[in-house]
C-alpha cells in the first residue's frame, strides 16, 4: 500500500499538471480522476484500474452507480460526485484513449 505521503505527492503532481492536461484536450472534469487513473486513463499504479479504451456506456454506468450508492467505495463515491453532469464527456474521451 501507498503511504499517506506518497498519496499526497501523487495528488499534488496531478493538480500541478491540470492546466496542461486541459490544454492537451483532456476534459476538465477528468483532471481529479487523473491522480489515480492516469493523465490519459492509463494508470501507472497497479491498484487503480486503467480506464482508457473502456466502452463509454460502461464508464457512465459505473460513475452513476458510485454517485447513487449502488456501487460502494469511499474514495470513488466521493470522486464520482465531482464528475456529476460530466459523466458522458469523461466517458467519451476515455473511450478514445
Amino acid at each position: 500500500m501507498f503511504s499517506t505521503t506518497k498519496k499526497v505527492l501523487v495528488v499534488t503532481a496531478a493538480v500541478m499538471s491540470m492546466s496542461s492536461m486541459v490544454q492537451a484536450g483532456v476534459p476538465a472534469a477528468y483532471t481529479p480522476c487523473s491522480a489515480c487513473h492516469g493523465a490519459t486513463g492509463k494508470s501507472a499504479i497497479p491498484i487503480y484500474p486503467s480506464l482508457a479504451g473502456q466502452q463509454a456506456a460502461y464508464i457512465v454506468k459505473q460513475l452513476k452507480d458510485f454517485q447513487s450508492g449502488a456501487r460502494k467505495d469511499p474514495t470513488m463515491s466521493a470522486m464520482a460526485g465531482l464528475a456529476k453532469g460530466h459523466e458522458q464527456e469523461i466517458a467519451d474521451w476515455l473511450a478514445t484513449q
